[in-house]
């Protein structure tokens, strides 16, 4: 709950209070000083008075409290000994309906300062209101702070950002890689399953028929019948439904015997553009080495691990959502800073950012020219076995090289 900032509320609501108290106290009318015969006088102040009306020019005569502390000169009968009178000053109200009228200074002074005592008051406890929120809203903002680090946040996010990268970098590699080999794979063993006749799966084939009738209907070979599959090898004389299920279960075991043991055969001297592709994608990985490949795998690993710590940690990378986070999440967001700052650490011990970024650099080499696929046929004739062993990594099959 924001305690502190209700307080300070309060207290500038107190405040506001006392102002509109002091506005509403009643104020003095507008006077004028005249002179005041004073004609008798008591002990406590209180004195019968004549004076000439300022505004008419006649002389009045009325109830007046005068200054019992004056100079006793000004007091009868030491001030007209002949006539026992005394002296004063007063003043009149110059304004309304009163207007002549004495206004003695103290007759509004009961309810006036009433108010100013309520005005006073609430001004009081508004400013010790105020000065409590706003000192206790900076301590206990002070306490919700502690922990904040919007530079190792922002060092740690460049840190995922850069195993992110040099992670995905080697995974495009490898899928060009994939790519340019797949097509070249396929072709060879199709190329294997045309050579095989379909008389080696006549034996699947109850009644066995004829290679002859096979071949009438077009199918010469063990890719042609996976090429017809099913439906089409069912309709022929003496195949049917359940006979053609089991030659194409049988050509699909050849199919995957053929597709485990193909490798593809390249002659750099009689360049094609399918082979040349592969052999430019693979001189990627093979100038890269274990070294992309490892930091693509320390990266893969790290952004693992920072992601979570990242989004924890996310009210520590600014002040205002550092705030507004409740205590739970501020607990788990400094742990998080914690670990990340562990982690930051460690990376800057093995020089792991530097890796990430040789590694990016490494593996964003490879380039479709005639000028890049010269090099890689070059360089492939001198280390074929490691790009070999790169593509059986990457597909699990090898490259054989023309002699």
């Amino acid at each position: 709950m924001p305690v502190f900032r209700w307080v300070l509320a309060l207290g500038l609501v107190l405040i506001g209070c006392s102002l509109g108290v002091y506005l509403a106290a009643p104020g003095f009318p507008e006077l004028r000083q005249v002179d005041l015969t004073v004609l008798d006088e008591a002990a406590d102040g209180a004195c019968t008075v004549r004076w000439t009306d300022p505004f008419d020019q006649r002389e009045r005569e009325g109830p007046y409290r005068c200054e019992a502390g004056r100079d006793p000169i000004l007091k009868a009968p030491a001030f007209d000994a002949g006539s026992g009178l005394g002296w004063d000053s007063g003043f009149v109200v110059a304004e309304g309906a009163d207007r002549g009228d004495l206004y003695a200074l103290d007759q509004d002074y009961g309810p006036r300062n009433a108010q100013m005592r309520t005005s006073d008051a609430l001004v009081v406890a508004g400013l010790l209101l105020t000065i409590v929120g706003l000192v206790g809203g900076n301590i206990r903002g002070a306490a919700r702070l502690s922990g904040v680090s919007p530079r190792l946040v922002r060092r740690a996010q460049r840190l995922s950002d850069a195993a992110v990268a040099v992670a995905d970098d080697h995974e495009r590699a490898v899928e060009a890689v994939r790519a340019a080999w797949a097509p070249l794979h396929r072709e060879l063993v199709n190329e294997r399953l045309g050579r095989l006749p379909v008389a080696r799966l006549r034996w699947a084939v109850r009644g066995r028929p004829g290679a002859g009738e096979w071949e009438k209907s077009g199918i010469r070979s063990v890719r042609d019948v996976l090429d017809a599959g099913v439906w089409e090898l069912g309709r022929l004389p003496g195949v049917g439904p359940r006979a053609a299920e089991r030659a194409i279960a049988a050509a699909q075991r050849m199919s995957d015997r053929a597709d485990a043991t193909a490798a593809v055969r390249i002659d750099t001297g009689r360049p094609e553009p399918g082979t040349t592709a592969l052999l430019v994608a693979l001189q990627v990985l093979v100038e890269g080495g274990a070294a992309a490949r490892s930091a693509a795998e320390e990266g893969r690993a790290l952004a693992e691990r920072l992601e979570p710590l990242l989004a924890d940690a996310e009210p520590c990378g600014t002040y205002r959502e550092m705030l507004r986070a409740g205590p739970g999440r501020r607990g788990q967001a400094r742990t998080s800073v914690t670990r990340l700052r562990q982690e930051l650490d460690l990376a800057a011990r093995t020089g792991l950012a530097d890796r990430f970024a040789q590694a990016s650099v490494d593996l964003l080499r490879g380039q479709n020219s005639d000028a890049a696929g010269l090099a890689a046929r070059v360089d492939f004739d001198a280390r074929s076995a490691e790009y070999c062993r790169v593509l059986v990594d990457v597909t699990g099959h090898g490259v054989v090289p023309a002699r």
